[in-house]
């Protein structure tokens, strides 16, 4: 299992050793990708692949961001968000809902063509959302965006009408760029529903309709995009777009100085702050969108219930959880590992969302307390042994975790330092085992951990990252499937998240997903640990319009989301005679319609693969 996080990777811990990096990383980051760099007049917008990667080109399995960016490009969407906040039509001119809120009914646009000539009609978004309803495949990256659709059918070309079980206020998240459902072209796909599981989507050019059409991919090395001139919204300022995958962000870094790249995100605090104010570059903070933490193997099962794989039992006690959560000094993390540029973590949605973002009370409060760590447990009947490690009485194990973390992260490698030493204070060893986001996800999905870090962003929505702590998002009775990140499950929960979605009132939303991050604070099965703000660059003497929005008091522009990004940007001297400048035009930051970019790039809806990437 992946999801959708933007890449976080940290560098080295002084400026010296990132200096060297950058001088030594470069030909490694570029191996293979070198003919993607030349210089063709500034015809071609240049950045790296977002996140870790692309784990695959279908879109209904997909969930790392480097693929989601991709789909956002190449797929259209029933609407997408216009640069003040607010709804804007895509393929959907229009919509209308019945008295009963019950009924949705979108006209999509007329004489529409997919790349291949055919024409995009309303029946492509109908066949699109009916595959991921009726199909547990196809439902495997965005399953939960629909659970609450009754039917959907296109009575004509240009309608579409979808019945929903319950009112649902969410609506026009379901289906926008990057964070909701693309939909894909019925003719090219529909001959590929029994082969869903392994169908790559690798044939160039892929069938698509959005600002750019997909034209070559290597593995690890490039993704090649040419414009479409004709897009609906406006055609990209740039001819060409290509995105290099790199081994590490100093090796990025280092293309953006020498002027092999346009655009560098997901910077750790000493790549930022090293690059901040040098000529010709400007860097730039954005409001953190994600949380970063630790997720808990409080009891991996099956939806039916079935215990599935290799978690440690003691974890499963919820005065276990707390005595971990208690341990954890926060603040030394956002001072220590991110140099101040982040906030301590306790809610679940981001300060991107200030309308939901929650706080607990004094009384509710997990803070830095080894004390009360410790007498936590004694009192729970865990006991020290004579190595200072203590014993579950129930099982007679020793409270001895495994803590997965990104073998591609020098973030996550040094807060697991952190996290060992102040476990070890409580009587709690832990082993640390950094592997790859491939090795972890897979190990998630079978349960075959007990703790693991991880890092998720949300979208314009929360509803898909609040999705995945419901009790659907385990795996079925096979143990396949599902979204799941921690196997959480409440029925508490569960019916305050299907409140929250029909809550047509934003204040009456706001206050229930309030309740629901209560819920999950209190569990400790995902302990928030900080979130970080977005710290990107960009070349200044070569692109303009990548950053849109206005830096507030101190000084963190909005959270930026790839789609209006990359048909903003524009080369220096097309832009230089407009009247936008570098600032772009403001984004707004309001309740339920806007989406942006993450620390590694975009700011997605969910997902996870690198520390940072669509976990």
């Amino acid at each position: 299992m992946t999801t959708s996080r933007p890449s976080r990777r940290s560098g080295r811990s002084a400026a010296a050793a990132l200096a060297a990096s950058l001088l030594l990383g470069t030909t490694a980051g570029l191996l293979g990708a070198s003919a993607a760099t030349a210089d063709d007049g500034g015809k071609t917008l240049r950045m790296p692949i977002t996140g870790i990667g692309i784990d695959s080109l279908n879109p209904f399995l997909a969930y790392f961001a480097g693929s989601l960016d991709v789909f956002s490009g190449i797929y259209p969407t029933l609407d997408t968000v216009e640069q003040d906040g607010t709804v804007k039509p895509y393929l959907a001119d229009s919509w209308t809902t019945s008295g009963d809120k019950l009924t949705w009914t979108f006209k999509i646009h007329k004489g529409l063509k997919w790349s291949d000539g055919k024409p995009i009609t309303a029946e492509d978004a109908a066949w699109t959302f009916n595959l991921i309803m009726t199909n547990s495949t196809a439902g495997t990256a965005n399953g939960s965006l629909v659970g609450n659709f009754a039917s959907v059918t296109a009575p004509d070309d240009t309608t579409l009408v979808v019945r929903t079980k319950k009112p649902q206020a969410t609506m026009l998240s379901v289906s926008i760029p990057v964070s909701g459902i693309p939909i894909v072209p019925k003719h090219i796909w529909e001959s590929h529903v029994k082969d869903l599981k392994t169908y790559k989507n690798d044939s160039y050019p892929i069938v698509g309709y959005g600002p750019w059409t997909l034209t070559d991919y290597k593995p690890e090395q490039y993704v090649k995009f040419d414009a479409n001139k004709d897009f609906l919204l406006g055609a990209p300022k740039y001819d060409h777009m290509i995105q290099q995958a790199f081994k590490n962000t100093d090796a990025a870094v280092a293309a953006l100085r020498s002027g092999q790249l346009d655009y560098v995100s997901g910077l750790n605090p000493t790549q930022y702050k090293a690059l901040k104010g040098q000529s010709g570059i400007k860097a730039f903070e954005a409001v953190g969108n994600r949380w970063n933490g630790i997720e808990v193997n409080g009891g991996a099962r099956t939806r039916d219930g079935k215990k599935i794989g290799t978690g440690h039992p003691a974890l499963g006690d919820v005065k276990v959880r707390e005595a971990l959560a208690l341990a954890i000094d926060r603040a030394t993390i956002v001072k220590k590992v991110r140099d101040g540029l982040a906030q301590v973590g306790a809610s679940y949605l981001p300060p991107s969302l200030p309308q939901y973002a929650w706080q607990p009370s004094e009384s509710e409060k997990f803070g830095f307390d080894p004390a009360k760590a410790n007498s936590t447990l004694d009192e729970a009947g865990y006991k020290k042994g004579s190595d200072g490690i203590r014993v579950d009485p129930k099982s007679g194990r020793k409270l001895e975790f495994r803590l997965g973390i990104h073998s591609d992260d020098d973030g996550d490698a040094k807060v697991s330092t952190y996290l060992t030493g102040w476990f070890k204070e409580i009587g709690v060893k832990a082993d640390i085992q950094a592997m790859s986001s491939s090795k972890l996800n897979a190990d998630l999905a079978k349960g075959d951990w007990d703790i693991l870090m991880d890092s998720w962003s949300t979208g314009p929505d929360p509803t898909y990252l609040l999705g995945i702590q419901t009790c659907s998002a385990l795996p079925d009775s096979k143990g396949e499937g599902g979204s799941t990140d921690s196997f959480f499950c409440d029925k508490d929960y569960d019916d305050l998240f299907l409140r929250q979605q029909s809550a047509f009132d934003d204040g009456e939303r706001a206050e229930l997903l309030k309740q629901m991050q209560a819920i999950l604070y209190k569990a400790n099965e995902n302990i928030m640990i900080y979130n970080a703000s977005g710290l990107a660059a960009y070349r200044t003497d070569r692109v303009d319009g990548i950053v849109t929005g206005k830096a507030d008091s101190a000084g963190a522009f909005p959270a930026q989301v790839s789609f209006a990004q990359y048909l903003n940007a524009a080369p220096v001297k097309a832009s230089a005679s407009s009247s936008g400048g570098n600032s772009g035009t403001v984004i707004g930051v309001s309740a339920a319609v806007v989406v942006v970019l993450a620390a590694g790039g975009v700011f997605l809806a969910r997902r996870r693969s690198s520390s940072d990437d669509r976990e």
